[in-house]
């Protein structure tokens, strides 16, 4: 179970990214970026695998260290639980990344790829799109002030 809970983490996340990416100018698109519910079903999946693997998680967080958390991603439900995590937040960023982009008029066409760089490297594609934000911001601000 753990093995087939892992492999559809990503897929129930997907849909919203592919929304992102590919309809971003779709009505329906900045109502599911507006809602934190998305991130849900890839949360249940976060409390399945984290449930049998409490203890090793409670240690990992409460006292954190290189070794406690080898440990705890060597087990399955652990790893997996730590995917489900980052597959979750990893969406959370994204989906403000695309209400952001669309307040500040940012074209779908820079932000397709930043968005699915985000996928893949969420830390990369964030700091990139502070860098494009800090700069439109500063561009909007001289020229209303």
């Amino acid at each position: 179970m753990t093995g087939a809970l892992f492999e559809i983490t990503f897929y129930l996340a997907a849909p919203f990214w592919l929304l992102m990416v590919f309809a971003p100018t779709w009505s329906g698109t900045a109502r599911f970026a507006a809602s934190p519910l998305t991130v849900l079903p890839v949360l249940v999946v976060y409390v399945v695998m984290a449930v049998p693997v409490f203890p090793e998680l409670w240690t990992a967080v409460s006292d954190p260290d290189i070794d406690t958390f080898r440990d705890l991603t060597a087990l399955a439900d652990g790893a997996a639980a730590m995917w489900a995590q980052v597959i979750a937040w990893d969406l959370l960023i994204g989906q403000w990344m695309y209400l952001q982009s669309r307040k500040l008029g940012l074209s779908p066409l820079l932000m397709g790829p930043l968005l699915v760089l985000t996928i893949l490297l969420s830390p990369f594609g964030l700091l990139i799109f502070l860098a494009v934000r800090a700069v439109r911001l500063r561009r909007r601000a001289a020229l209303t002030g």
